[in-house]
């Protein structure tokens, strides 16, 4: 099944069901709703690629860096703080 037309179609109405919504985590999760609703007939399986292609594309767009759906990155540096921690700790 050709599931471009889909993720593409969802893509340009992701700014309407995702206003607002700042997470990543909760934005793909209301992502999934979406697609299991108005997506019904969809396997699983091919849910979960509409998922992952339409937050690659919201990803690309930059969406969750200042777009409709904002983001701090504050969990990315936090994480990135630890990494460097870690390395630190392993030299000595």
């Amino acid at each position: 099944m050709n599931l471009r037309p889909i993720i593409d179609e969802i893509a340009s109405q992701a700014e309407d069901f995702l206003k607002g919504i700042t997470d990543r985590k909760r934005a793909r999760a209301e992502l999934t709703e979406f697609i299991a609703l108005d997506y019904a007939g969809l396997s699983l399986d091919d849910r979960k690629i509409v998922t992952d292609a339409v937050m690659a594309f919201l990803e690309e767009e930059n969406v969750f860096e200042g777009g409709f759906a904002g983001h701090s990155f504050d969990d990315e540096v936090e994480a990135e703080a630890e990494v460097e921690a870690e390395e630190v700790e392993q030299e000595d």
